[in-house]
């Protein structure tokens, strides 16, 4: 092989590595950070006569289920940008070292239930679960983390915004075909555990695991339906969570499915997501 060859062979394998180096890192940079989204429109949760068809669905009695979402109502929602993944392990240990009011063991008791980063020893989180959602943590916690970086919790009605990604009457994020081991991760998957953000597809949005892996707070206060007003939120009140966990069934995956968590109430199965407000163009 000649010389001039052999420059070019080296020149064309340094330039593809330097592309797929690239490549890389605008993939690696594109699955974390924030995607925008011009808000608009949707009908929001479900008609009171349309139960009936759901519990057939989900193969339930228990019509209470469904109630917390009723009644369907037009909501509208402004531009805002919303977390591509749940807030990870990693991303909480940086804030507790800038926040240390934040560490386990500085959260005056009447803001957590006594379970607050149960899971971290030593200040820090177990060997490799960086990438896997944080958990263990309260509302305030994850109110306060959002706001130390000029974000904030998503309300309720942009999460589901959110997880719809432009599928307006689909049921989970990813369409009407139920939940499987390659969707999400919930109990049918068997993991029994959170596992790393972004392991499934996102929804058409960008967005990751809306459905499974960890419930996630949103900024309301819980209410029984969309009909009842809620109360203000004082420290032991409950707020809504969304997108069901790895230990949810099918329904809990639902776009529209509703629950409520105390608070203060650390626990193994709710993380959260942040959002920010944006200007409309």
């Amino acid at each position: 092989m000649s010389l001039t060859i052999r420059r070019a062979f080296v020149f064309l394998a340094v330039a593809h590595s330097f592309l797929a180096a690239m490549g890389g890192t605008a993939e690696k940079r594109g699955f974390r950070g924030m995607v925008k989204l011009e808000g608009g429109t949707f009908v929001m949760g479900t008609d009171s006569p349309a139960i009936d068809a759901l519990c057939s669905r989900f193969r339930t009695t228990h019509r209470d289920l469904f109630l917390p979402e009723v009644p369907a109502h037009r909501v509208t929602v402004v531009p805002f940008s919303i977390d591509r993944t749940e807030v990870t392990n990693a991303d909480f240990k940086a804030f507790v070292g800038r926040h240390p009011e934040w560490a386990p063991g500085r959260v005056p008791p009447e803001r957590q239930n006594g379970d607050y980063l149960k899971h971290w020893t030593r200040g820090t989180f177990p060997s490799g679960a960086a990438d896997v959602p944080i958990t263990y943590v309260t509302w305030w916690a994850a109110k306060a983390y959002c706001e130390s970086s000029g974000n904030r919790l998503p309300t309720e009605a942009e999460w589901e915004f959110a997880a719809r990604g432009g599928l307006a009457s689909a049921e989970f994020p990813w369409g009407d075909e139920p939940p499987d081991a390659k969707r999400a991760n919930w109990s049918g998957t068997g993991l029994g555990a959170p596992t790393r953000v972004g392991r499934y597809r996102p929804n058409p949005y960008g967005l990751y695991d809306m459905a499974g892996n960890v419930w996630e707070f949103v900024e309301d206060p819980w209410a029984d339906d969309y009909a009842t007003p809620p109360a203000s939120p004082v420290p032991q009140d409950r707020h809504v969570i969304r997108g069901g966990s790895f230990g949810g069934g099918p329904i809990n995956l639902r776009v529209r499915y509703r629950d409520s968590h105390p608070a203060a109430g650390a626990g193994p199965h709710v993380g959260f997501r942040c959002a920010r407000s944006e200007s409309a163009r």
